[in-house]
């Protein structure tokens, strides 16, 4: 990858998770018949939170501190892995998805031990619903990308993204890898059907709640890291979408894929906008939803000979 090019993925990584956070926001405002806030929004709380100091509990150790820099640190490392201007990446080297993967369970790690850390029972709660969740959805993310890799026949993240569909079968194996993809995002964003990330009733919280005990340029981090997830997953889709040829011309291929990005946060707009959130005991049957819809992709896929 050129230096231009890296630049400008640098660039779309930093910048457009805000405005993909806006425009999730817009999207549910206009559902809502409101204004709703600045598609800034989330810039402006960022920079709220690092001029205030931060906060720690008294039997905080390490891990209190140490978690929002690991978490932001993995989001952006994921991010160099995803192509969101163009079919190159950063990063990029045989099955890279297994190090995408290992990537955000490091930055779940230490945000599950952070939440252990202050000693609340509340944000250890929440850290007990996030194991159980992201162990069943890593599955989903595995055996979608595995199908999508068998069935382009590349092995790194970026090149098993370039699949498109040419007949049923295949067709079958892109609509489940999108499928999949699509509940991942709602998983580790804390979306909704899955969560809610504007509520603050602790019975029902999972990812806010392990953030309770931190403030200040901590909780700016783990923010900022959550629209940087939000954004990747979207990005995951958006190459998975693109019907464009790169031989198009490489500004309108990335035009296309930013739009794309900003898409799918309508999607996610429109999908919290007219449905409500699950109750914690069906969510583990949604996400077995993502399993099955990359399941019948492998199937799909081996009997079109695609294994």
């Amino acid at each position: 990858m050129s230096a231009a090019r890296l630049l400008a993925h640098a660039a779309a990584l930093l910048a457009v998770p805000i405005l993909l956070v806006g425009v999730v926001n817009r999207t549910k405002s206009c559902w809502a018949g409101r204004k709703g806030v600045p598609m800034l929004q989330a810039l402006y709380d960022i920079v709220r939170l690092m001029s205030k100091r931060p906060v720690y509990s008294g039997v905080a150790t390490v891990f209190v501190k140490a978690a929002p820099s690991v978490v932001l640190g993995t989001a952006l490392v994921s991010g160099l892995l995803v192509p969101l201007l163009g079919r190159e990446t950063p990063l990029a080297f045989p099955f890279d998805f297994v190090f995408f993967a290992y990537a955000w369970g490091l930055g779940r790690i230490f945000l599950m031990l952070g939440a252990l850390d202050t000693g609340s029972s509340f944000e250890g709660m929440g850290a007990s619903r996030e194991a159980t969740f992201s162990a069943l959805i890593e599955p989903a993310f595995f055996l979608a990308a595995g199908t999508l890799a068998a069935a382009s026949g590349k092995s790194s993240l970026a090149e098993l993204l370039r699949f498109r569909p040419d007949d049923p079968s295949t067709a079958v194996v892109w609509g489940g890898g999108l499928a999949a993809l699509f509940v991942l995002l709602q998983v580790e964003s804390a979306r909704i059907p899955v969560d809610d990330p504007s509520t603050h009733l602790e019975l029902t919280m999972i990812h806010e709640v392990m953030v309770l005990d931190h403030s200040g340029p901590d909780l700016a981090a783990i923010q900022y890291a959550a629209a940087i997830k939000m954004t990747v997953c979207a990005g995951l889709l958006a190459a998975l979408l693109n019907p464009l040829d790169p031989a198009a011309g490489p500004a309108l291929f990335a035009a296309m894929n930013l739009g794309l990005i900003l898409g799918v946060g309508v999607a996610v707009g429109t999908v919290e906008s007219i449905i409500a959130r699950l109750k914690l005991r069906t969510v583990p049957e949604y996400i077995f939803m993502a399993i099955v819809a990359a399941f019948v992709a492998l199937l799909a896929s081996t009997m079109s000979g695609g294994l």
